[in-house]
């Protein structure tokens, strides 16, 4: 057991993975190793044999479930990991099912949660870093889409904008309409922008203070920073989040939300309507009644 810990190790090192994702499969596969030392079986080897592994992992699974009292999410990246352990074994994945997750729309920032963030960055002093945080709440980029943009994608005049994805998720093509708050916000960097880069040859919209392209990471450290001013746990993507689910609840058609956010599918666009864990807790509240 100690040796295929140890050889799966690395082999993880080698694998297209994050070092977050490694460190959650390896601390996965050792919880499964300790759980077959201490449990014996008598229907072979889990680690050679393809039945023993089956069964191993399914009692595995049941043990997450009952006396770990492990969530379904827990328990599906668990079998992830596992699955991985098995492709560096060479036996291929389990015969195991998936818990079944409670569907619940994307995490949006709440009302309230919205209004302190944006007044965050009404208070911001960085020019760019309020385009930033104005251009990914109004627009529902996605971060990468956002730190891939170029001067040229940015369309302004003084009642109208667009900004141009040129190939965002799968490589598609989408113009976004400015609203006037984003607009705004654009137009005040772009100016600034020209003040502190003067007769600059990189493209970038977004540029750091060395006159380079914005990365991914400060994109999203920049927006964390805004929301930990306001108090509010946010990321770049929750802003999109936010955005889209903002305009499914205000009755905005999917398909024009769909083609906003950049969706090949319709049916991912529809998971912004369906009910939130406050939507539940709010319709049992409900159900109080005065005596």
């Amino acid at each position: 057991m100690g040796r295929v810990t140890a050889g799966y190790q690395l082999w993880l090192v080698r694998q297209p993975l994050s070092p977050n994702t490694r460190r959650t499969y390896l601390g996965r596969v050792r919880q499964y190793c300790a759980y077959l030392r201490a449990s014996g079986n008598d229907y072979g080897n889990p680690l050679s044999d393809l039945h023993a592994r089956d069964y191993a992992i399914r009692d595995f699974k049941s043990h997450l479930k009952k006396s770990r009292k492990a969530k379904p999410a827990t328990i599906n990246l668990t079998l992830a990991a596992l699955d991985n352990l098995y492709l560096f074994l060479g036996l291929g994945r389990p015969n195991v099912r998936r818990e079944d997750l409670p569907k619940e729309a994307p995490r949006a920032l709440e009302p309230e949660e919205q209004k302190r963030f944006m007044r965050a960055v009404e208070r911001c002093t960085s020019i760019r870093d309020r385009a930033i945080a104005l251009l990914l709440f109004y627009t529902a980029l996605r971060v990468g889409e956002c730190a891939s943009l170029d001067t040229n994608d940015i369309a302004l005049s003084a009642r109208k904008g667009k900004v141009t994805v040129r190939a965002g998720k799968g490589d598609l093509y989408r113009e976004v309409v400015l609203n006037a708050e984003a607009r705004e916000g654009l137009s005040a960097w772009l100016v600034e922008r020209g003040k502190r880069f003067p007769d600059h040859s990189e493209t970038a919209l977004f540029l750091n203070s060395h006159g380079q392209r914005l990365s991914i990471r400060s994109i999203d450290l920049t927006v964390r920073r805004l929301g930990k001013g306001a108090n509010v746990a946010v990321s770049a993507h929750r802003l999109r989040h936010s955005c889209l689910t903002n305009l499914v609840r205000r009755g905005h058609d999917l398909v024009l939300v769909a083609e906003i956010a950049g969706h090949k599918r319709i049916e991912t666009t529809r998971r912004y309507s369906l009910p939130t864990e406050r939507d539940r807790e709010a319709a049992m509240e409900s159900l109080r009644m005065e005596y």
